[in-house]
Protein backbone atom coordinates (compact mmCIF):
# COMPACT_ATOMS: atom_id res chain seq x y z
CA UNK A 1 0.00 0.00 0.00
CA UNK A 2 3.14 2.40 0.91
CA UNK A 3 4.87 1.12 -2.75
CA UNK A 4 1.24 2.15 -4.09
CA UNK A 5 0.39 5.67 -2.60
CA UNK A 6 4.17 6.42 -3.28
CA UNK A 7 3.57 5.97 -7.11
CA UNK A 8 0.59 7.58 -7.22
CA UNK A 9 2.44 10.68 -6.03
CA UNK A 10 5.69 10.44 -8.70
CA UNK A 11 2.68 9.54 -11.37
CA UNK A 12 0.84 12.68 -9.52
CA UNK A 13 3.79 14.83 -9.91
CA UNK A 14 5.35 13.41 -13.61
CA UNK A 15 1.27 14.48 -15.21
CA UNK A 16 1.79 17.91 -13.52
CA UNK A 17 5.55 18.45 -14.93
CA UNK A 18 3.99 17.67 -18.39
CA UNK A 19 0.91 19.46 -18.20
CA UNK A 20 3.05 22.74 -16.56
CA UNK A 21 3.11 24.35 -19.51
CA UNK A 22 0.30 22.68 -21.64
CA UNK A 23 -1.83 25.06 -23.38
CA UNK A 24 -5.49 26.01 -22.92
CA UNK A 25 -7.53 23.16 -24.70
CA UNK A 26 -10.35 25.80 -24.78
CA UNK A 27 -8.36 28.87 -26.55
CA UNK A 28 -6.52 26.55 -28.69
CA UNK A 29 -9.54 25.28 -30.46
CA UNK A 30 -9.78 28.81 -32.10
CA UNK A 31 -6.84 28.24 -34.41
CA UNK A 32 -5.04 30.87 -34.75
CA UNK A 33 -3.30 30.99 -38.56
CA UNK A 34 -1.97 33.72 -40.96
CA UNK A 35 -4.02 35.70 -43.16
CA UNK A 36 -4.62 34.60 -46.56
CA UNK A 37 -3.71 36.19 -49.92
CA UNK A 38 -5.41 34.64 -53.48
CA UNK A 39 -4.11 35.74 -56.43
CA UNK A 40 -6.84 35.76 -59.21
CA UNK A 41 -6.10 36.07 -62.75
CA UNK A 42 -8.49 38.30 -65.23
CA UNK A 43 -11.01 35.69 -65.80
CA UNK A 44 -11.16 35.44 -61.47
CA UNK A 45 -9.64 32.04 -61.66
CA UNK A 46 -7.29 31.50 -58.61
CA UNK A 47 -3.36 31.18 -59.71
CA UNK A 48 -1.54 31.35 -56.24
CA UNK A 49 -1.58 31.80 -53.14
CA UNK A 50 -0.26 33.39 -49.81
CA UNK A 51 -0.43 32.60 -45.60
CA UNK A 52 -3.28 30.05 -44.83
CA UNK A 53 -6.21 29.30 -46.78
CA UNK A 54 -9.11 27.63 -45.15
CA UNK A 55 -12.67 26.86 -46.63
CA UNK A 56 -16.32 26.51 -45.06
CA UNK A 57 -16.45 24.72 -41.67
CA UNK A 58 -18.49 21.78 -42.83
CA UNK A 59 -20.06 19.29 -40.29
CA UNK A 60 -20.03 15.60 -41.60
CA UNK A 61 -23.35 15.77 -43.19
CA UNK A 62 -22.57 18.64 -45.40
CA UNK A 63 -19.96 16.23 -46.98
CA UNK A 64 -20.60 13.39 -49.13
CA UNK A 65 -20.34 9.98 -47.07
CA UNK A 66 -17.60 9.07 -48.56
CA UNK A 67 -15.47 12.10 -48.22
CA UNK A 68 -15.24 11.02 -43.92
CA UNK A 69 -15.01 7.46 -44.90
CA UNK A 70 -12.05 7.68 -47.10
CA UNK A 71 -10.40 9.70 -44.00
CA UNK A 72 -11.24 6.94 -41.36
CA UNK A 73 -10.24 4.29 -43.47
CA UNK A 74 -6.59 5.22 -44.75
CA UNK A 75 -5.47 7.39 -41.29
CA UNK A 76 -7.25 5.57 -38.41
CA UNK A 77 -9.72 2.51 -39.69
CA UNK A 78 -10.85 1.58 -35.98
CA UNK A 79 -11.32 5.39 -35.23
CA UNK A 80 -15.07 5.01 -34.10
CA UNK A 81 -14.35 2.02 -31.58
CA UNK A 82 -11.03 3.33 -29.97
CA UNK A 83 -11.15 5.73 -26.76
CA UNK A 84 -8.46 8.10 -28.76
CA UNK A 85 -5.26 5.64 -27.86
CA UNK A 86 -5.05 2.39 -30.64
CA UNK A 87 -3.18 0.19 -28.57
CA UNK A 88 -3.58 -2.43 -31.48
CA UNK A 89 -2.23 -0.15 -34.21
CA UNK A 90 0.70 0.91 -31.80
CA UNK A 91 1.97 -2.68 -31.40
CA UNK A 92 1.56 -3.55 -34.87
CA UNK A 93 3.36 0.03 -35.98
CA UNK A 94 6.07 -1.05 -33.56
CA UNK A 95 6.40 -4.38 -34.75
CA UNK A 96 6.81 -3.34 -38.55
CA UNK A 97 9.06 -0.55 -37.66
CA UNK A 98 11.31 -3.34 -35.67
CA UNK A 99 10.84 -5.34 -38.96
CA UNK A 100 12.05 -2.83 -40.89
CA UNK A 101 14.96 -1.42 -38.42
CA UNK A 102 13.33 2.03 -39.28
CA UNK A 103 10.57 3.78 -38.61
CA UNK A 104 8.19 3.07 -41.47
CA UNK A 105 4.52 3.07 -40.02
CA UNK A 106 3.32 5.54 -37.71
CA UNK A 107 -0.10 4.55 -34.75
CA UNK A 108 -1.33 7.90 -34.58
CA UNK A 109 -4.85 7.91 -34.13
CA UNK A 110 -7.12 11.34 -35.91
CA UNK A 111 -7.80 12.19 -32.14
CA UNK A 112 -3.88 11.90 -31.25
CA UNK A 113 -3.34 13.87 -34.41
CA UNK A 114 -6.05 16.61 -33.61
CA UNK A 115 -4.39 17.25 -30.53
CA UNK A 116 -0.88 17.50 -32.12
CA UNK A 117 -1.77 19.89 -34.92
CA UNK A 118 -4.08 21.99 -32.36
CA UNK A 119 -1.74 22.08 -29.38
CA UNK A 120 1.42 21.03 -29.70
CA UNK A 121 4.63 21.34 -31.78
CA UNK A 122 6.21 18.70 -34.22
CA UNK A 123 9.00 18.11 -32.17
CA UNK A 124 9.85 14.83 -31.90
CA UNK A 125 10.44 14.09 -28.24
CA UNK A 126 8.97 11.74 -25.27
CA UNK A 127 7.64 15.35 -23.41
CA UNK A 128 5.62 16.39 -26.39
CA UNK A 129 4.26 12.42 -26.76
CA UNK A 130 2.96 12.67 -22.90
CA UNK A 131 1.52 15.36 -23.73
CA UNK A 132 0.08 14.56 -26.89
CA UNK A 133 -1.58 11.55 -25.27
CA UNK A 134 -2.48 13.90 -22.37
CA UNK A 135 -4.17 16.00 -24.60
CA UNK A 136 -6.29 12.94 -26.99
CA UNK A 137 -7.55 11.86 -23.23
CA UNK A 138 -8.68 15.27 -22.69
CA UNK A 139 -10.89 15.28 -26.73
CA UNK A 140 -12.12 12.14 -26.38
CA UNK A 141 -13.85 13.13 -22.97
CA UNK A 142 -15.21 16.38 -24.13
CA UNK A 143 -16.23 16.11 -27.56
CA UNK A 144 -18.22 12.70 -29.24
CA UNK A 145 -16.21 11.26 -32.26
CA UNK A 146 -17.99 13.13 -34.94
CA UNK A 147 -17.07 16.08 -33.69
CA UNK A 148 -13.07 15.11 -33.32
CA UNK A 149 -13.85 13.73 -37.21
CA UNK A 150 -15.04 17.20 -37.98
CA UNK A 151 -12.40 19.23 -35.96
CA UNK A 152 -9.71 16.66 -38.02
CA UNK A 153 -11.38 17.31 -41.34
CA UNK A 154 -11.27 21.25 -41.36
CA UNK A 155 -7.90 21.68 -39.41
CA UNK A 156 -5.77 19.03 -41.46
CA UNK A 157 -2.85 20.69 -43.76
CA UNK A 158 -3.22 19.58 -46.85
CA UNK A 159 -0.74 21.13 -49.04
CA UNK A 160 -0.54 24.48 -51.09
CA UNK A 161 -1.31 26.50 -47.59
CA UNK A 162 -5.14 24.59 -47.42
CA UNK A 163 -6.27 24.07 -43.77
CA UNK A 164 -9.35 21.62 -44.54
CA UNK A 165 -10.99 19.75 -47.23
CA UNK A 166 -13.14 22.75 -48.25
CA UNK A 167 -10.05 25.10 -48.60
CA UNK A 168 -8.10 21.97 -50.78
CA UNK A 169 -10.77 20.98 -52.67
CA UNK A 170 -11.50 24.39 -53.83
CA UNK A 171 -7.89 24.69 -54.40
CA UNK A 172 -7.25 21.60 -56.40
CA UNK A 173 -10.70 21.07 -57.86
CA UNK A 174 -12.67 23.88 -58.12
CA UNK A 175 -15.50 22.83 -55.88
CA UNK A 176 -16.29 22.74 -52.24
CA UNK A 177 -15.97 19.78 -50.42
CA UNK A 178 -19.76 19.44 -50.06
CA UNK A 179 -19.72 18.32 -53.72
CA UNK A 180 -16.30 16.56 -54.34
CA UNK A 181 -16.63 12.95 -56.34
CA UNK A 182 -15.43 9.64 -55.20
CA UNK A 183 -11.74 9.95 -56.47
CA UNK A 184 -11.69 14.15 -55.52
CA UNK A 185 -12.48 12.36 -52.04
CA UNK A 186 -10.03 9.81 -51.89
CA UNK A 187 -7.17 12.02 -53.01
CA UNK A 188 -7.79 14.55 -50.53
CA UNK A 189 -7.83 11.82 -47.98
CA UNK A 190 -4.46 10.76 -49.15
CA UNK A 191 -2.89 14.11 -48.66
CA UNK A 192 -2.58 14.17 -45.29
CA UNK A 193 0.12 11.77 -44.84
CA UNK A 194 2.80 14.22 -47.15
CA UNK A 195 0.83 17.14 -48.57
CA UNK A 196 3.76 18.06 -51.05
CA UNK A 197 4.45 14.42 -52.26
CA UNK A 198 0.92 13.68 -53.14
CA UNK A 199 0.04 17.59 -54.07
CA UNK A 200 -1.93 16.94 -57.24
CA UNK A 201 -1.01 20.14 -58.70
CA UNK A 202 2.83 19.69 -58.32
CA UNK A 203 3.04 15.86 -58.23
CA UNK A 204 -0.09 14.91 -60.51
CA UNK A 205 0.87 11.11 -60.93
CA UNK A 206 1.86 10.65 -57.20
CA UNK A 207 -1.48 11.84 -56.09
CA UNK A 208 -3.01 9.40 -58.18
CA UNK A 209 -1.57 6.97 -57.07
CA UNK A 210 -2.07 7.83 -53.21
CA UNK A 211 -5.46 8.57 -54.51
CA UNK A 212 -6.46 4.52 -55.47
CA UNK A 213 -4.10 3.24 -52.08
CA UNK A 214 -7.20 5.06 -50.59
CA UNK A 215 -9.77 3.55 -52.64
CA UNK A 216 -8.37 0.04 -52.04
CA UNK A 217 -8.10 0.89 -47.90
CA UNK A 218 -12.10 2.12 -48.18
CA UNK A 219 -12.78 -1.68 -50.25
CA UNK A 220 -11.01 -3.50 -46.91
CA UNK A 221 -13.14 -1.33 -44.64
CA UNK A 222 -16.04 -2.23 -46.66
CA UNK A 223 -17.04 1.68 -46.93
CA UNK A 224 -17.14 0.75 -51.24
CA UNK A 225 -16.75 -1.84 -53.03
CA UNK A 226 -14.39 -3.06 -55.58
CA UNK A 227 -16.18 -2.10 -58.37
CA UNK A 228 -16.56 1.54 -57.04
CA UNK A 229 -13.18 1.31 -56.20
CA UNK A 230 -12.36 0.50 -59.65
CA UNK A 231 -14.62 3.08 -61.41
CA UNK A 232 -13.37 5.86 -59.17
CA UNK A 233 -9.43 5.02 -59.80
CA UNK A 234 -10.40 4.75 -63.77
CA UNK A 235 -11.47 8.51 -63.20
CA UNK A 236 -8.30 9.96 -61.75
CA UNK A 237 -7.88 12.75 -63.61
CA UNK A 238 -6.11 16.51 -62.91
CA UNK A 239 -5.50 17.61 -66.75
CA UNK A 240 -2.19 19.56 -67.33
CA UNK A 241 -0.29 20.63 -65.13
CA UNK A 242 -1.01 24.62 -64.33
CA UNK A 243 1.08 27.63 -65.27
CA UNK A 244 2.74 28.85 -62.40
CA UNK A 245 3.38 32.58 -62.90
CA UNK A 246 5.49 32.62 -59.04
CA UNK A 247 7.46 36.02 -60.84
CA UNK A 248 4.24 37.50 -61.36
CA UNK A 249 3.03 36.19 -57.78
CA UNK A 250 5.69 37.49 -56.00
CA UNK A 251 5.67 41.20 -58.26
CA UNK A 252 1.92 41.12 -56.93
CA UNK A 253 1.90 39.80 -53.55
CA UNK A 254 5.04 42.36 -52.82
CA UNK A 255 2.80 45.44 -53.93
CA UNK A 256 -0.09 44.39 -52.64
CA UNK A 257 1.11 43.97 -49.14
CA UNK A 258 0.81 47.58 -49.00
CA UNK A 259 -2.28 48.37 -50.01
CA UNK A 260 -4.07 45.41 -47.54
CA UNK A 261 -5.54 46.40 -43.88
CA UNK A 262 -3.30 44.07 -41.52
CA UNK A 263 -4.71 40.16 -40.33
CA UNK A 264 -7.31 40.70 -43.16
CA UNK A 265 -7.50 37.82 -45.56
CA UNK A 266 -7.50 39.53 -48.95
CA UNK A 267 -8.27 38.53 -52.73
CA UNK A 268 -6.70 40.24 -55.42
CA UNK A 269 -8.04 40.46 -59.11
CA UNK A 270 -5.03 40.87 -61.54
CA UNK A 271 -4.11 41.84 -65.21
CA UNK A 272 -2.55 38.68 -65.77
CA UNK A 273 -3.52 36.45 -69.26
CA UNK A 274 -2.98 33.33 -68.59
CA UNK A 275 -3.04 32.16 -71.93
CA UNK A 276 -0.28 34.46 -73.17
CA UNK A 277 1.87 34.08 -69.50
CA UNK A 278 1.66 29.88 -71.04
CA UNK A 279 3.01 31.48 -74.22
CA UNK A 280 5.34 33.12 -72.89
CA UNK A 281 6.87 30.63 -70.63
CA UNK A 282 7.00 28.12 -73.36
CA UNK A 283 8.21 30.10 -76.31
CA UNK A 284 11.29 31.68 -73.75
CA UNK A 285 12.06 27.78 -72.70
CA UNK A 286 11.85 26.55 -76.07
CA UNK A 287 14.41 29.08 -77.08
CA UNK A 288 16.65 28.45 -74.25
CA UNK A 289 16.96 24.37 -74.51
CA UNK A 290 16.58 24.81 -78.10
CA UNK A 291 19.33 27.43 -80.02
CA UNK A 292 20.03 29.12 -76.79
CA UNK A 293 22.59 26.17 -75.75
CA UNK A 294 24.96 26.56 -78.41
CA UNK A 295 24.91 30.20 -78.17
CA UNK A 296 25.71 29.88 -74.09
CA UNK A 297 22.48 31.99 -73.58
CA UNK A 298 21.21 30.52 -70.04
CA UNK A 299 19.18 33.02 -68.92
CA UNK A 300 15.98 35.53 -70.51
CA UNK A 301 13.33 37.15 -69.51
CA UNK A 302 9.66 38.21 -71.11
CA UNK A 303 7.17 41.35 -70.15
CA UNK A 304 3.88 41.41 -72.05
CA UNK A 305 1.81 44.41 -71.43
CA UNK A 306 -1.18 46.26 -72.68
CA UNK A 307 0.09 49.54 -74.71
CA UNK A 308 -3.17 51.41 -73.66
CA UNK A 309 -3.45 51.00 -70.39
CA UNK A 310 0.03 49.21 -68.96
CA UNK A 311 -1.76 46.59 -67.67
CA UNK A 312 1.01 43.71 -67.33
CA UNK A 313 -0.84 40.46 -69.09
CA UNK A 314 2.31 38.25 -68.63
CA UNK A 315 5.85 38.29 -66.57
CA UNK A 316 8.66 35.94 -67.06
CA UNK A 317 11.62 36.34 -64.92
CA UNK A 318 13.94 33.21 -66.14
CA UNK A 319 14.22 30.47 -67.20
CA UNK A 320 12.99 28.39 -64.39
CA UNK A 321 10.96 29.86 -61.10
CA UNK A 322 11.86 26.59 -59.05
CA UNK A 323 14.95 26.80 -59.02
CA UNK A 324 15.44 30.56 -58.45
CA UNK A 325 12.83 33.14 -57.75
CA UNK A 326 14.76 36.01 -59.01
CA UNK A 327 12.65 38.61 -60.91
CA UNK A 328 14.98 39.22 -64.04
CA UNK A 329 12.40 40.94 -65.55
CA UNK A 330 11.60 43.81 -62.40
CA UNK A 331 15.07 43.38 -60.44
CA UNK A 332 17.67 42.86 -62.77
CA UNK A 333 19.36 46.01 -63.97
CA UNK A 334 21.65 45.70 -67.65
CA UNK A 335 22.60 47.63 -70.16
CA UNK A 336 20.16 47.89 -72.96
CA UNK A 337 22.27 49.11 -76.00
CA UNK A 338 20.89 50.17 -79.06
CA UNK A 339 17.40 49.64 -77.48
CA UNK A 340 17.90 53.00 -75.73
CA UNK A 341 18.33 54.65 -78.86
CA UNK A 342 14.46 55.60 -79.33
CA UNK A 343 15.17 57.80 -76.83
CA UNK A 344 17.91 59.72 -78.39
CA UNK A 345 15.66 59.92 -81.79
CA UNK A 346 12.70 61.43 -80.21
CA UNK A 347 15.05 63.90 -78.87
CA UNK A 348 16.26 65.02 -82.29
CA UNK A 349 12.60 64.83 -83.57
CA UNK A 350 11.64 66.77 -81.02
CA UNK A 351 14.37 69.42 -82.07
CA UNK A 352 12.95 69.50 -85.36
CA UNK A 353 14.65 66.50 -87.03
CA UNK A 354 12.25 64.42 -89.22
CA UNK A 355 12.79 60.69 -90.51
CA UNK A 356 13.70 61.86 -94.06
CA UNK A 357 16.35 64.33 -93.05
CA UNK A 358 19.96 62.84 -94.24
CA UNK A 359 22.73 62.68 -91.46
CA UNK A 360 26.12 61.37 -92.09
CA UNK A 361 27.18 57.96 -90.67
CA UNK A 362 30.99 58.90 -90.70
CA UNK A 363 33.55 58.99 -87.76
CA UNK A 364 32.96 61.40 -84.81
CA UNK A 365 35.14 62.15 -82.01
CA UNK A 366 33.82 63.81 -78.63
CA UNK A 367 37.59 64.78 -76.23
CA UNK A 368 38.76 61.29 -75.90
CA UNK A 369 36.15 59.11 -77.46
CA UNK A 370 35.17 57.85 -80.49
CA UNK A 371 32.60 55.89 -81.01
CA UNK A 372 32.60 52.89 -84.33
CA UNK A 373 29.55 50.98 -85.49
CA UNK A 374 28.97 47.42 -85.10
CA UNK A 375 30.09 46.45 -88.96
CA UNK A 376 33.18 49.15 -88.25
CA UNK A 377 32.22 50.46 -91.76
CA UNK A 378 30.21 54.16 -92.30
CA UNK A 379 27.73 54.10 -95.03
CA UNK A 380 28.20 58.07 -95.85
CA UNK A 381 24.82 60.14 -96.36
CA UNK A 382 21.82 57.98 -94.60
CA UNK A 383 18.28 58.88 -93.55
CA UNK A 384 17.43 59.29 -90.26
CA UNK A 385 14.93 56.70 -90.29
CA UNK A 386 17.41 54.20 -92.04
CA UNK A 387 19.87 55.07 -89.53
CA UNK A 388 17.62 53.91 -87.17
CA UNK A 389 16.45 50.59 -89.27
CA UNK A 390 20.51 49.98 -89.02
CA UNK A 391 20.73 51.01 -85.83
CA UNK A 392 23.87 53.53 -86.55
CA UNK A 393 26.13 53.86 -83.70
CA UNK A 394 27.75 57.55 -85.11
CA UNK A 395 24.10 58.97 -86.41
CA UNK A 396 22.86 58.14 -82.81
CA UNK A 397 25.75 60.05 -81.28
CA UNK A 398 25.37 62.61 -83.25
CA UNK A 399 21.99 63.10 -83.19
CA UNK A 400 22.21 63.53 -79.64
CA UNK A 401 24.91 66.21 -79.84
CA UNK A 402 22.36 68.08 -81.94
CA UNK A 403 19.43 67.51 -79.60
CA UNK A 404 21.09 68.99 -76.77
CA UNK A 405 23.62 66.60 -75.26
CA UNK A 406 23.06 63.03 -72.87
CA UNK A 407 21.48 65.64 -70.30
CA UNK A 408 18.24 66.35 -72.85
CA UNK A 409 18.50 62.52 -73.88
CA UNK A 410 18.17 61.59 -70.39
CA UNK A 411 15.56 64.36 -69.37
CA UNK A 412 13.33 61.92 -72.29
CA UNK A 413 14.01 58.53 -71.19
CA UNK A 414 12.94 59.86 -67.81
CA UNK A 415 9.73 61.55 -69.04
CA UNK A 416 8.93 58.35 -71.08
CA UNK A 417 9.15 56.29 -67.26
CA UNK A 418 12.69 55.35 -66.62
CA UNK A 419 13.49 55.99 -63.31
CA UNK A 420 17.12 55.41 -63.38
CA UNK A 421 20.35 57.77 -62.37
CA UNK A 422 22.48 57.51 -66.01
CA UNK A 423 25.63 58.84 -66.49
CA UNK A 424 25.82 62.50 -69.10
CA UNK A 425 29.09 60.34 -70.41
CA UNK A 426 28.37 60.50 -74.77
CA UNK A 427 28.49 56.90 -74.32
CA UNK A 428 24.13 57.14 -73.27
CA UNK A 429 23.65 57.78 -76.85
CA UNK A 430 24.70 53.64 -77.11
CA UNK A 431 22.75 52.61 -74.32
CA UNK A 432 25.44 52.21 -71.84
CA UNK A 433 23.34 52.73 -68.88
CA UNK A 434 21.55 50.71 -66.84
CA UNK A 435 17.64 49.67 -67.20
CA UNK A 436 14.98 46.85 -65.85
CA UNK A 437 13.22 45.02 -68.63
CA UNK A 438 9.70 46.12 -67.09
CA UNK A 439 10.25 49.80 -67.28
CA UNK A 440 11.84 49.72 -70.39
CA UNK A 441 8.71 48.12 -72.10
CA UNK A 442 6.39 49.97 -70.25
CA UNK A 443 8.67 53.08 -71.98
CA UNK A 444 8.29 51.72 -75.59
CA UNK A 445 4.19 52.01 -74.85
CA UNK A 446 4.55 55.85 -75.62
CA UNK A 447 5.74 55.51 -78.84
CA UNK A 448 2.54 53.20 -80.36
CA UNK A 449 -0.20 54.38 -78.17
CA UNK A 450 0.21 58.13 -79.18
CA UNK A 451 2.37 59.65 -76.60
CA UNK A 452 0.85 58.35 -73.27
CA UNK A 453 3.34 57.62 -70.71
CA UNK A 454 2.45 54.16 -69.03
CA UNK A 455 3.14 52.70 -65.97
CA UNK A 456 3.52 49.09 -65.87
CA UNK A 457 0.68 47.83 -63.06
CA UNK A 458 -0.81 44.18 -62.45
CA UNK A 459 -3.42 44.23 -59.96
CA UNK A 460 -6.88 45.70 -60.82
CA UNK A 461 -8.97 45.13 -57.75
CA UNK A 462 -8.70 44.24 -53.92
CA UNK A 463 -11.20 42.61 -51.55
CA UNK A 464 -9.90 42.46 -47.77
CA UNK A 465 -11.74 41.36 -44.94
CA UNK A 466 -14.55 41.20 -47.25
CA UNK A 467 -14.77 45.10 -48.37
CA UNK A 468 -13.53 46.49 -51.54
CA UNK A 469 -9.62 48.73 -51.04
CA UNK A 470 -9.93 51.59 -52.76
CA UNK A 471 -6.60 51.79 -55.38
CA UNK A 472 -4.99 54.96 -56.20
CA UNK A 473 -4.44 54.54 -60.15
CA UNK A 474 -1.49 55.66 -61.91
CA UNK A 475 -2.50 58.70 -64.33
CA UNK A 476 -1.27 58.17 -68.05
CA UNK A 477 -0.28 61.73 -69.04
CA UNK A 478 0.66 62.64 -72.59
CA UNK A 479 4.58 63.17 -72.61
CA UNK A 480 5.30 62.87 -76.33
CA UNK A 481 3.39 64.66 -79.43
CA UNK A 482 0.98 62.74 -81.07
CA UNK A 483 2.73 63.53 -84.27
CA UNK A 484 5.59 62.49 -83.09
CA UNK A 485 4.75 59.00 -81.97
CA UNK A 486 3.88 58.45 -85.26
CA UNK A 487 6.72 58.84 -86.54
CA UNK A 488 8.85 56.93 -84.48
CA UNK A 489 6.47 53.80 -84.60
CA UNK A 490 7.12 54.07 -88.47
CA UNK A 491 10.84 54.16 -88.02
CA UNK A 492 10.57 51.83 -85.53
CA UNK A 493 8.07 49.82 -88.28
CA UNK A 494 11.15 50.41 -90.71
CA UNK A 495 13.50 48.41 -88.46
CA UNK A 496 11.22 45.70 -88.91
CA UNK A 497 10.58 45.66 -92.15
CA UNK A 498 14.00 46.53 -93.27
CA UNK A 499 16.58 46.90 -90.20
CA UNK A 500 17.78 44.77 -87.62
CA UNK A 501 15.31 43.44 -86.06
CA UNK A 502 13.71 41.35 -89.28
CA UNK A 503 13.25 38.35 -87.07
CA UNK A 504 10.77 39.70 -85.13
CA UNK A 505 8.23 40.68 -88.50
CA UNK A 506 4.86 38.69 -88.20
CA UNK A 507 3.43 38.20 -91.44
CA UNK A 508 -0.05 39.89 -91.62
CA UNK A 509 0.73 42.07 -88.89
CA UNK A 510 2.23 45.27 -88.45
CA UNK A 511 5.14 45.22 -86.03
CA UNK A 512 7.18 47.41 -84.78
CA UNK A 513 10.53 48.01 -82.02
CA UNK A 514 14.10 48.27 -82.28
CA UNK A 515 16.42 45.68 -80.78
CA UNK A 516 19.65 46.19 -78.59
CA UNK A 517 22.75 44.18 -78.34
CA UNK A 518 26.08 45.17 -75.47
CA UNK A 519 29.62 44.79 -75.98
CA UNK A 520 31.10 41.38 -75.95
CA UNK A 521 27.28 39.95 -76.43
CA UNK A 522 26.79 40.22 -72.99
CA UNK A 523 23.05 41.46 -73.33
CA UNK A 524 20.58 40.77 -75.78
CA UNK A 525 17.27 42.51 -76.56
CA UNK A 526 14.35 43.36 -78.48
CA UNK A 527 11.32 45.40 -77.75
CA UNK A 528 8.55 46.09 -79.47
CA UNK A 529 4.37 46.94 -80.44
CA UNK A 530 2.12 44.92 -82.34
CA UNK A 531 -1.42 44.67 -82.29
CA UNK A 532 -2.36 46.56 -79.34
CA UNK A 533 0.74 44.54 -76.86
CA UNK A 534 4.05 46.10 -76.15
CA UNK A 535 6.64 43.09 -75.49
CA UNK A 536 9.79 43.13 -74.01
CA UNK A 537 12.38 40.53 -74.41
CA UNK A 538 15.63 40.15 -72.38
CA UNK A 539 18.48 37.18 -73.00
CA UNK A 540 21.74 37.05 -71.68
CA UNK A 541 23.63 34.89 -68.41
CA UNK A 542 23.18 35.87 -64.70
CA UNK A 543 27.52 36.16 -64.31
CA UNK A 544 27.29 38.66 -67.35
CA UNK A 545 29.52 35.96 -69.18
CA UNK A 546 29.36 36.78 -73.11
CA UNK A 547 26.97 34.74 -75.28
CA UNK A 548 28.49 33.59 -78.78
CA UNK A 549 27.10 36.38 -81.19
CA UNK A 550 23.94 36.80 -79.67
CA UNK A 551 22.51 40.08 -81.45
CA UNK A 552 18.84 41.50 -80.68
CA UNK A 553 18.33 40.90 -83.86
CA UNK A 554 18.80 36.82 -83.31
CA UNK A 555 17.39 35.31 -80.62
CA UNK A 556 15.55 38.14 -78.73
CA UNK A 557 13.84 39.14 -82.20
CA UNK A 558 12.89 35.71 -82.70
CA UNK A 559 11.28 35.47 -79.09
CA UNK A 560 9.30 38.24 -79.50
CA UNK A 561 7.73 36.80 -83.09
CA UNK A 562 6.94 33.46 -81.78
CA UNK A 563 4.83 35.29 -78.92
CA UNK A 564 3.52 38.23 -81.23
CA UNK A 565 2.03 35.48 -83.66
CA UNK A 566 0.80 33.54 -80.78
CA UNK A 567 -1.33 36.22 -79.05
CA UNK A 568 -3.69 36.60 -82.66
Amino acid sequence: MIVAIWAGLALGLGLLWFARDLPRPESALDAVRRPSLTLQDRTGKTFSTFGDIVGDPLHLADMPAYLPAAAVAVEDHRFWHHPGIDLIGLARAAATNLRAGRVVQGGSTITQQVAKNLFLTNARTFRRKVQELMLTLWLESHFTKREILEIWLNRVYLGSGAWGMDAAARMYFGVSARRVTLWQAAVLAGLPRAPSRFNPRTSPEAAAGRGREVLAAMVNAETITAEQARAAGSQIAFGAAPVLPGWFADWIAEQAQSAMPANADASVRTTLDPRVQELSQSRLEAMLSGPGVAAHATQGAVVVLDGATGAVRAMVGGRDYRTGPFNRAVSARRQPGSAFKPFVWLAALERGVRPDDRVQDAPIRIGNWSPSNFERRFAGEISVEDALAESVNTVSVSLMQGAGGPRAVIAVANRLGLTERFSQHPSIALGTGEVGLLELTAAYAAFFNGGHRMTAYGIDAIRAGGQAVKLARIPSPAVIDPSLAAMMARMMGAVVSRGTGRAAAVSGRQVAGKTGTTQDFRDAWFIGGVGGSVIGIWVGNDDNQPMNDVQGGGLPARVFHDIAAGLH
